[in-house]
């Protein structure tokens, strides 16, 4: 079984909460890693991928960690199966702007990112998990 990758940075920890349901979802290939536990290069090397990051300041990725490495890892999405999710204080327009930029570098979302308004609650918890699911049959 191949394993999927669900990387994720989190400042309060919502976004590590919903990459732990993601991961739940995608059952036994979940390889559950902190955005600073890879590489964009060892990151490249699966065929599909589960992104998470927060929200940060004027609706980005966050700027020190997380946009350095989808940045790297822009350039190797092409043919790659893609989920994306996070969580935000306010607003949360940053995540149709990450649906954009995959695109545009060629992989498959496989679903509309998913947005969590602070912690997730049993329901989003649920939907993360489905999110997941998604990934592991895509």
């Amino acid at each position: 079984m191949e394993k999927i990758p669900v990387i994720y940075w989190s400042g309060t920890g919502n976004t590590k909460l919903m990459a732990e349901a993601v991961a739940e979802g995608i059952g036994t290939a979940a390889e559950l890693k902190s955005v600073s536990d890879i590489t964009p290069e060892q990151a490249a090397e699966y065929s599909a991928l589960a992104l998470g990051c927060s929200a940060m300041g004027a609706e980005v990725l966050e700027e020190y960690e997380f946009e350095p490495f989808f940045t790297a890892l822009e350039p190797f999405l092409q043919g790659k199966k893609v989920v994306i999710f996070g969580s935000y204080g306010w607003g949360g327009s940053y995540m149709s702007d990450w649906e954009q930029r995959i695109k545009a570098a060629g992989a498959e979302l496989i679903a509309p990112g998913l947005l969590v308004l602070g912690a997730p609650d049993e329901a989003m918890a649920e939907s993360c998990r489905e999110l997941g699911a998604a990934l592991a049959k895509a």
